[in-house]
């Protein structure tokens, strides 16, 4: 139980910790004392300004980005039974940058821009489970991994194409967003991902102990009375919707979903109603990092955030890929 507990406290506190340096730390360096004082509105109008419209929406949208591609990846990897899976790599993330691309294009509103982007996530997942399915191996990680590539390099196209009559500062803008970034946070963008994030993360661990069921297979999960399919379907739209808000909200993040579940089980934490809570916590921190790092590495440019995961996830895939062969 002491184990239990401490484990929690590093999480929240090394979460805690990568926040506060997130808006101390950039082109103008902030002490404690000038971050608090900014905070309440005290002190330098320039490092209110830096921090309460500028620094701090941009951490907490870095750290909900995380939190929901850790949740989505961790909910995927359990009901594949596939440690590979994560909303990136199964083609998830491309479909729902399709959607969002899509939905700008036609100029739906900002708030409703991750329905676009589910949409397409719903079609990206759907495709892939399909070719897997005509394969006859719905669960094998190589199976979908192929199929996500596809998936993949179609919405690349799908995207080029929509982009291939826009004005040279739309497509510009466009393929620095697909990279991803969070360096147009906002409040209001902070805020509508936050009410997407909530359905999704709320249904996911409502549906956690059918997860558990589903990791042991399906012929187990009938045995204990779950409907394997009707569950898998369930949790693959709720694990969709976190994964498609996020790229509504920051691009393309890859790797997140697929690392952090696994930095998360490595704790000792195996039940996932837990599992999906630490992989919010831990996947917050890590983008929150890899956000700084990105504003801090090449100043005074901005290194995309996509890059900057993909720099710890390619690695990290390529281990644990060298293991299943």
């Amino acid at each position: 139980m002491r184990a239990s507990w401490s484990r929690w406290v590093v999480f929240v506190a090394v979460l805690a910790v990568a926040m506060i340096l997130a808006v101390a730390i950039g082109t103008i360096s902030l002490s404690p004392v000038q971050v608090w004082n900014a905070l309440l509105g005290r002190g330098d109008p320039t490092h209110v300004t830096v921090v309460r419209e500028l620094r701090l929406p941009r951490a907490f949208l870095a750290a909900l980005v995380g939190a929901g591609l850790g949740m989505s990846g961790a909910a995927l990897q359990g009901t594949l039974r596939n440690p590979l899976a994560e909303p990136y790599l199964l083609g998830v993330s491309g479909g729902a940058a399709v959607g969002a691309v899509v939905g700008v294009a036609l100029g739906i509103a900002l708030t409703l821009l991750p329905l676009a982007a589910f949409a397409g996530a719903v079609a990206a997942i759907a495709v892939a489970f399909f070719v897997a399915h005509a394969a006859g191996t719905r669960g094998d990680a190589r199976v979908l991994l192929m199929a996500g590539v596809v998936v993949g390099a179609f919405a690349n196209a799908a995207i080029m194409l929509v982009l291939g009559s826009a004005p040279m500062n739309v497509t510009r803008d466009a393929m620095w967003w697909m990279m991803g970034s969070v360096a147009a946070a906002t409040w209001a963008q902070t805020a509508w991902l936050l009410a997407y994030l909530a359905i999704g993360a709320g249904a996911l661990l409502g549906w956690a102990r059918r997860i558990d069921l589903l990791a042991l297979g399906d012929d187990s999960a009938a045995g204990l009375g779950v409907d394997p399919d009707r569950a898998a379907r369930r949790i693959y739209a709720a694990a969709s919707l976190l994964a498609a808000a996020t790229v509504a909200a920051a691009g393309l993040v890859g790797f997140v979903g697929l690392v952090v579940p696994h930095i998360v089980r490595g704790t000792g934490v195996r039940r996932h109603r837990p599992l999906l809570v630490g992989s919010a916590l831990v996947g917050a921190t890590l983008v929150v990092l890899a956000d700084l790092a990105a504003r801090v590495l090449r100043p005074p440019s901005e290194l995309p955030l996509g890059a900057v995961t993909a720099l710890v996830g390619v690695p990290f895939f390529l281990v644990r890929l060298r293991r299943l062969t």
